[in-house]
């Protein structure tokens, strides 16, 4: 049986190659701790100058990390396993995004949610014709994570209100301009440049083979845009944004307003606050430490497996969160998801030391 992870140096370069196409390279919590392991290893290696990661597959890099396994535990009763899941993820996430040595990744076809986390902190990140990148938490009762908070809150204007609370996809042309990417290299190429960079470390050689970006629908999308520029935080900012995309008409509008409405209302009420609340300032750690603090309590107060249970337990994608409507969410509900967890707070390695 293979591996599940692919670690293994080849010139110049750390290799890590997510290898569990048939579940869409769902990120597991061992692949999370291998990760970090591999890192932690090459990061004073003078022989590796550069670390790629990549999957195994055609259809994804990875579609977002391994829920079931969560729902499974959380249904018998057992949230230390997801809060220990995510405690390493999220260390992980922030290893990647400060490493020292520069970390290339390769974003083919679905990366959704954990993939995001995996892939999207990295310093050159590459996208091709058939990338697909999402953050769509909000539709299973969670909130966008593994630093993806950060990643919506430094995009353009109010766009990444629009693409944490709807879940919507981004195609190669898209995620280059809402900042989840930085390159665009077609799939076809894609062999000869992971082989160059293996023979020579530099990876100055992604931006020598990177080609123009595609169009971005989502930039020409002013209007769509403009309905997210609404007062207020939390519920109230997402109740004036839903009224905005009823009254703006036109099928992007109308595609937005469908998915707010059926996206948790708990969950669309905390991520709106804790995008808003992540200024040019915050860092990825800062992202992560509230991320945290909301998904460990999301099992017993949040909407996570009633989410799970819908979207690929029983199918019925019909959810039955706990909020009739955002009307009905409280800000004193929303505080209390993001209140500080003490002992239990999300801390790093170098705080541990």
């Amino acid at each position: 049986m293979e591996p599940e992870l692919l670690v293994r140096t080849e010139g110049r370069a750390g290799r890590l190659t997510l290898n569990r196409p048939k579940a869409l390279n769902a990120l597991t919590h061992a692949q999370c701790l291998e990760t970090t392991a591999a890192l932690t290893r090459w990061r004073h290696d003078p022989s590796v100058d550069l670390v790629i990661l990549d999957a195994t597959g055609d259809r994804a890099f990875c579609a977002g990390g391994d829920i079931a396994y969560m729902y499974e535990q959380g249904r018998a009763g057992n949230f230390d396993a997801g809060r220990a899941f995510w405690r390493d993820e999220y260390r992980m996430n922030a290893l990647l995004a400060g490493y020292h040595k520069p970390v290339i990744s390769f974003l083919h076809g679905f990366v959704m949610g954990g993939g995001v986390g995996y892939g999207c902190h990295a310093s050159h990140r590459v996208v091709a014709e058939d990338t697909q990148i999402s953050m769509p938490e909000c539709g299973i009762g969670l909130v966008p994570d593994v630093g993806g908070s950060r990643l919506l809150a430094r995009a353009p204007g109010r766009l990444g209100l629009h693409l944490g609370l709807t879940g919507a996809r981004m195609g190669p042309g898209d995620a280059l301009f809402a900042g989840f990417a930085d390159h665009f290299i077609p799939r076809a190429d894609w062999p000869a440049v992971i082989a160059r960079l293996c023979e020579t470390g530099d990876a100055a050689g992604i931006a020598a083979a990177a080609q123009p970006a595609p169009d971005s629908p989502l930039a020409a999308a002013t209007d769509l845009q403009a309905a997210y520029d609404a007062p207020g935080t939390g519920a109230a900012q997402v109740a004036a944004i839903m009224g905005r995309l009823a009254e703006a008409g036109g099928d992007g509008a109308a595609q937005a307003l469908k998915a707010l409405k059926r996206n948790s209302p708990l969950s669309l009420a905390c991520a709106a606050t804790m995008i808003g609340a992540l200024g040019p300032e915050a860092t990825i750690r800062d992202a992560l430490r509230a991320e945290f603090r909301w998904v460990w309590r999301s099992m017993e107060r949040g909407d996570f497996l009633e989410g799970i249970r819908a979207a690929i337990i029983d199918k019925d994608r019909s959810p039955r969160w706990r909020h009739a409507g955002i009307e009905r969410v409280t800000e004193a509900e929303v505080a209390e998801m993001l209140a500080p967890l003490g002992a239990d707070d999300l801390t790093f390695e170098e705080e541990q030391a």
